[in-house]
């Protein structure tokens, strides 16, 4: 581990915390003395993603994440909150225990993901996942929400 300061590899672990997905440690630099944080997650599952044309992609972690920030955008969550819903629908996805899956499953995952933590995130999220056409069902879809 390199420190960020002064990029040297002298560093030690002061405390160590295991959280359900990750294992964060507080590092401090033997050299300058900076301290720092680090997160520790599992690797992404090697997982390939079936789309809707037919092709097949590696799953790119980052591209659900765009996704998931892009929906969440303005609304009131901070980045760990973000990152722990990315964490969550990875940890659905190995569940699935299949090395190919299609995006409709990652879609759905991600949509009962974002239902239980943010109505108008899930609304945006949905409307481009749908591709809705017209008001009339982003409407119909907000108003199976307020029942």
């Amino acid at each position: 581990m390199l420190c960020p300061e002064c990029k040297k590899s002298d560093t030690e672990v002061l405390d160590s915390r295991s959280e359900e997905k990750f294992v964060r440690r507080r590092r401090e630099c033997l050299r300058c003395k900076f301290r720092f944080t680090t997160y520790e997650r599992i690797e992404a599952p090697k997982i390939q993603i079936l789309k809707r044309d037919g092709t097949i992609e590696d799953y790119q972690r980052n591209k659900m994440a765009k996704g998931i920030r892009l929906a969440m955008e303005k609304r009131p969550f901070g980045e760990n909150q973000i990152e722990n819903i990315v964490s969550d629908v990875e940890h659905e996805l190995s569940r699935l225990k299949s090395k190919l899956i299609h995006t409709r499953q990652v879609g759905d995952i991600i949509i009962n993901k974002l239902k239980d933590v943010d109505e108008v995130a899930y609304l945006r999220f949905l409307s481009v996942y749908k591709s809705f056409a017209s008001a009339k069902k982003f409407q119909k879809e907000a108003e199976k929400l307020s029942k």
